[in-house]
């Protein structure tokens, strides 16, 4: 049922009847499960900013030179919902403990400012040798069936027994193998238990050469989603990966097994097109490279609800540099990977660009949500720098690329008014028929009469808020 289907009276004595429809662009809310609409109001307001998590908000900078606190002012002013990858490791497993203990009052310090907030990890297609420093907890095998037993995780039981690497990563976990899927559950249920609610679980088609039928993908995706909804605080976790459609014009995106989705949310990199003759400039197309657009497969979502193509979102990936400033080398934008490609561009033309990209993704595929480019790794940048924000430059973030603005101005403001005109007969004297209503950012709903400041009009906590 829709939280939002009811009718009540408010003070100003207009009914409110017809205020579900109109609210509910701004419904954050679930809980076991989520709806296509809440589902895509977290899609469209969200961003990767890769490593948030990891910083100890104990220290006055992290390792970046950034001061932490910059970062969630950032999130937080601008309605962030959604956070990609703000918990991951691409090896280097040891650090786990501590990655973890940083996370967790990271996560609460932002859920105490935004409750809704969806904080995201990855789950990659590498693991290096550092995994064996880490022992398995006797819960992971008791899930598996096995017997415990007090060891710690074997590498060489984890990726391929061939040795060989896949996409050219050496490395790759192959998800047909029991230690795969136990490190698979391990890793998830450690970031649920520090308040992740988002997982990102990378190149399925790297992992699953070996796993006929997604059957072990089936059993792992199903362990976590229970762990999930024993564990996490709102009793699910959104699980994406990206699904590559092929560079077939027919192919389509996405892992379907007996008509059901195996992810909540589909992603890829956005596949930016180079403007042949034009160096350094780009355009988006469909069918271009092995781009999702148009693509997305459909079936019954892990929430119950069906869809012809279940919605997605694209990003700023990051996969190196190949001729860094020459043409041809596709997926690679003028030689580097779409962030980087991003990065060295004029500060006016970064805002130019995705300006036309979120304008033209909405008019291309409306499924289709472009998660905004927050913090990311570089390749060989033109500025020498290694990593790209976001932020405001500052001497909090002397880095910044001063794109929050245009970030802020294309997804408007949280909880934007609406127009709502009261009902024949039901207006008092002194309130006019056109009210505006709308959430303010402490969650709870306000109305605006015109010729009238805010704050002199009346309150009205919205249930569950």
């Amino acid at each position: 049922m829709n939280r939002f289907s009811f009718t009540f009276t408010v003070l100003l004595g207009f009914s409110l009847a017809a205020l579900p429809c109109a609210v509910a662009a701004q419904d954050f809310r679930f809980d076991s499960s989520i709806s296509k609409q809440v589902l895509e109001n977290y899609l469209e307001r969200s961003i990767s900013f890769t490593e948030l998590l990891h910083d100890d908000l104990k220290q006055a900078k992290n390792s970046h030179g950034v001061d932490p606190r910059d970062n969630i002012r950032f999130l937080t002013t601008a309605g962030v919902k959604l956070v990609g990858r703000s918990l991951m490791m691409w090896g280097g497993e040891n650090r786990m403990p501590t990655l973890l203990a940083n996370a967790k009052p990271f996560i609460d310090t932002l859920h105490k400012i935004d409750p809704d907030m969806i904080m995201q990890a990855a789950v990659f297609e590498y693991v290096s040798k550092s995994v064996e420093t880490l022992p398995i907890p006797a819960h992971v095998f008791t899930a598996f069936g096995l017997p415990v037993e007090t060891r710690n995780f074997k590498y060489a039981d984890i990726v391929f027994a061939d040795g060989q690497p896949r996409g050219g990563i050496t490395g790759v976990p192959d998800m047909n193998r029991m230690e795969a899927r136990m490190w698979f559950y391990f890793l998830s249920a450690a970031y649920i238990d520090v308040g992740i609610e988002g997982l990102h679980w990378g190149q399925i088609g790297l992992m699953d050469q070996n796993d006929k039928g997604h059957v072990a993908w089936q059993q792992v995706l199903g362990m976590v989603r229970e762990y999930a909804h024993k564990h996490a605080r709102r009793h699910m976790v959104i699980c994406d990966a990206h699904t590559s459609p092929g560079r077939a014009a027919t192919g389509q995106g996405g892992y379907v097994e007996n008509g059901k989705l195996l992810f909540d949310v589909h992603a890829f990199p956005m596949r930016i097109a180079e403007t042949v003759g034009q160096p350094y400039k780009a355009t988006l197309k469909i069918n271009y490279s092995d781009g999702l657009y148009l693509k997305s497969k459909g079936g019954i979502t892990p929430s119950g609800w069906s869809c012809d193509h279940l919605p997605y979102i694209v990003e700023f990936d990051n996969f190196g540099s190949n001729g860094a400033g020459s043409t041809g080398h596709d997926p690679y934008v003028w030689g580097w990977d779409e962030i980087t490609w991003y990065n060295n561009q004029s500060e006016a033309d970064r805002e130019a660009f995705l300006r036309y990209a979120f304008k033209w993704i909405k008019e291309t595929d409306p499924i289709c949500h472009l998660e905004m480019p927050g913090s990311r790794t570089l390749s060989a940048a033109t500025n020498g720098q290694n990593w790209y924000w976001a932020n405001n430059k500052s001497t909090a973030c002397p880095n910044g690329s001063n794109t929050e603005a245009v970030i802020k101005s294309l997804w408007g403001p949280l909880g934007a008014p609406i127009a709502f005109r009261s009902g024949p007969g039901r207006s008092r004297p002194g309130v006019p028929a056109l009210t505006t209503l709308g959430f303010s950012a402490d969650g709870r709903l306000r109305a605006w009469i015109p010729g009238r400041p805010f704050g002199v009009t009346p309150v009205f906590p919205m249930p569950g808020r």
